[in-house]
């Protein structure tokens, strides 16, 4: 059985770096789809980003240019690297991961797998 779990979290200011790491362990291998997700208090859970195993990755519009997934296949980890920091960037952020890509990979719902969470405040 697969279970990923993250780290990195914490509190910082707007315009500061923060870096996201999730790993996976279990049957997890470098074809397996992994992303994030995030929630922010009173709103539904949001796509952040997703690595088709070796390929190609994707971003939601709201943090292309500013947030970066890298991945390492040899330790099945996935890491968020998240650059000039908003306060709308505010939420709990979810590694995510299933044994297939699948189209409608900006749905929460087609993720069969999810860390407990790390939560992400930005404030001044």
């Amino acid at each position: 059985q697969v279970q990923v779990a993250e780290s990195g979290g914490g509190l910082v200011q707007p315009g500061d770096s923060l870096r996201l790491s999730c790993a996976a362990s279990g049957r997890a291998d470098s074809n397996w789809s992994m992303g994030w997700f995030r929630q922010a208090p009173g709103k539904e859970r949001e796509f952040v980003a997703a690595s088709r195993g070796r390929g190609s990755k994707y971003y939601a519009d709201a943090v292309k240019g500013r947030f970066t997934i890298s991945r390492d296949n040899t330790k099945n980890t996935i890491d968020l690297q998240m650059n000039n920091l908003r306060p709308e960037d505010t939420a709990v952020y979810y590694c995510v991961a299933r044994g297939a890509w699948h189209v409608n990979f900006r749905s929460p719902s087609v993720y069969n797998i999810w860390g407990q969470g790390t939560q992400v405040t930005v404030s001044s």
